[in-house]
């Protein structure tokens, strides 16, 4: 099975309205609430294709109670741990007319030294039985900087590789301990080692220790850098739609793709189709599988040479 990760779950709450109007009042058409957070959407995602997937993480308070609730009725495996604070939720404002997203990110709990000992616990356990291992989205306030960096320690010693979706510093300190693969967008990329190519950018991470370096760049598709070759996915026109959780579509089919050891121009075809179809759907998390069939063949995959005009440092 394929284990993720989310230390700031959230419960997704997801309006639906014509369009936003800033400063007046807003008559909203639809409500959808669920689990959130990226490593519980990548979950759902494996879950609708077929594939075992255990969610774990930090859940706390009555809304991680809610978390939990709705991970059971949505049929995912929950090995969430418990905290004593109260877990986020997160409001995504869709505007139909426009084809626009809002987002508001509330920042979490803050977790205990002890709690977070327990997790390290709690994880180690879940990965003896593990394929893979997804660690994904923001820290928690409380846990430490180097927090992905530890758990992919543990994923090491198990021999799980471990796939990681983060930014900022939750992604640079995780760098040296060697992560299969790292999946940013492109102004991750950016943030993370101040260049303004992807693809130098990319060849940045793949040089400060990730084993692999797919950079998602919306619309237009995917670059891939690794020690196998390096690719450019794209898909075959833009789709309109909700971008929410196109990334974590992504990730579950790179994921799934490391753990089977699928070739890598199979790998981001089906990552460009899943983020694609992803966009179709109206929740992340979801996605539509008439736009996932007709587009996997679709996708146009070419391998190119990773070099940029100047010779990019390897990031901090």
């Amino acid at each position: 099975m394929i284990l993720t990760v989310t230390l700031n779950a959230a419960l997704d709450i997801t309006h639906h309205l014509d369009r936003l109007r800033p400063h007046g009042s807003n008559r909203v058409r639809a409500v959808a609430e669920r689990a959130g957070g990226k490593g519980v959407n990548v979950a759902r995602i494996l879950h609708a294709l077929g594939h075992p997937a255990v969610v774990t993480g930090l859940a706390g308070g009555l809304t991680g109670r809610a978390i939990r609730a709705e991970l059971a009725s949505a049929g995912l495996a929950d090995r969430m741990l418990s905290i004593a604070g109260e877990s986020r939720r997160t409001v995504a404002v869709v505007e139909e007319s426009a084809g626009d997203t809002t987002i508001l990110l509330e920042p979490g709990p803050v977790v205990g030294a002890e709690e977070w000992a327990r997790f390290l616990d709690h994880l180690d356990a879940l990965l003896a039985d593990a394929t893979a291992v997804v660690l994904a989205g923001s820290l928690p306030r409380g846990v430490p900087e180097d927090a992905y960096a530890r758990l992919l320690g543990l994923a090491h010693t198990r021999g799980v590789p471990a796939v990681l979706d983060a930014d900022g510093a939750a992604l640079s300190t995780a760098l040296s301990a060697g992560p299969a693969l790292v999946k940013p967008n492109a102004d991750e990329l950016a943030a993370a080692t101040g260049l303004s190519d992807p693809v130098a950018a990319a060849r940045a991470l793949h040089a400060a220790g990730a084993g692999a370096v797919v950079a998602s760049l919306g619309p237009d598709g995917l670059i891939a850098v690794t020690s196998q070759g390096s690719w450019r996915a794209r898909p075959p026109a833009r789709l309109a739609g909700n971008p929410t959780g196109a990334g974590d579509a992504a990730v579950a089919a790179l994921t799934l793709g490391l753990a089977t050891g699928a070739p890598w121009p199979g790998r981001l075809a089906e990552a460009v189709a899943l983020s694609a179809a992803a966009v179709a759907a109206p929740l992340a998390g979801d996605f539509d599988p008439d736009v996932h069939r007709a587009l996997r063949s679709r996708v146009a995959v070419r391998p190119f040479a990773p070099f940029a005009a100047e010779e990019p440092h390897p990031c901090p």
